[in-house]
């Protein structure tokens, strides 16, 4: 089954909330966020760090051909919880222009099995202000996050 990546922003409030229905059940949809090599396949970016515990970090980063960096994020896992939760910050290092400057996020992935075989992935975004939230939304944001997650379902599909 097609399966759609929604996006919920809410007018004059400064957070999103997206959610997404995979074909896979609830511990392989959090091994593809929990595993480094799995996150690099489906992200289609470097992973440079990803401790997969409190307090602990993570980095991505994305390069064109020429090997100059396009995409840098980093930020702090507050909480992880196996086929449950995590809770992180997000930070983009390098904003596509100088007048983009994107503030920490605060994100909230919970993941809900729904049958033996089926889950949800439900990510609630807080932004410090509506004005941050609204210069994400400006980007190509939720195509990206839809392409992101059927390469997800694709690979996890695949992978044993």
């Amino acid at each position: 089954m097609e399966r759609k990546t929604t996006i919920q922003a809410e007018n004059g409030k400064q957070d999103l909330l997206i959610t997404r229905e995979f074909d896979l059940p609830v511990e392989r949809l959090f091994k593809a966020y929990q595993e480094p090599e799995l996150v690099a396949q489906w992200m289609g970016t470097k992973v440079l760090k990803l401790e997969n515990k409190q307090h602990g970090g993570w980095q991505f980063e994305t390069t064109d051909a020429q090997n100059k960096v396009v995409f840098r994020a980093h930020g702090v896992i507050h909480e992880f919880m196996p086929n449950r939760k995590i809770t992180r910050t997000f930070q983009m290092e390098n904003p596509l222009t100088s007048a983009q400057r994107f503030e920490v996020q605060l994100e909230f992935l919970e993941f809900e099995p729904l049958t033996l075989t089926t889950s949800r992935l439900t990510i609630h975004t807080v932004y410090r202000s509506v004005a941050s939230r609204d210069l994400m939304l400006q980007l190509p944001f939720a195509k990206g996050l839809t392409m992101a997650h059927n390469r997800l379902q694709t690979i996890m599909n695949q992978v044993n």
